[in-house]
């Protein structure tokens, strides 16, 4: 416990406190633009997404790095724990 307390009050002593959003979130403030569930858009479908990925277990690893480094999907801003977060979001295909 007290160490999950140093934890919080050295993020409010850096400026602010961070919280790890739900994929959902992130997909909604950063995705949807370009993406939707259930159908194309600019990118295509989660669900789509949810299907060419099944079984790859390397597959978070891949899309993860594709939106962080702007290769083959466009450059997201956006932490580490978010895009990995959208990207478990989209491929639960939802």
């Amino acid at each position: 416990m007290k160490a999950v307390l140093i934890a919080v009050a050295a993020g409010i002593a850096a400026g602010g406190v961070a919280y790890a959003q739900s994929g959902a979130e992130v997909v909604k403030a950063k995705c949807a633009a370009c993406h939707d569930a259930e159908k194309k858009k600019v990118g295509p479908a989660f669900k789509d997404v949810a299907a060419k990925y099944k079984g790859d277990k390397g597959a978070e690893a891949k899309i993860v790095e594709k939106m962080k480094e702007g290769k083959g999907h466009p450059k997201v801003a956006a932490s580490d724990a978010e895009l990995k977060a959208a990207v478990q979001h989209a491929l639960a295909g939802k």
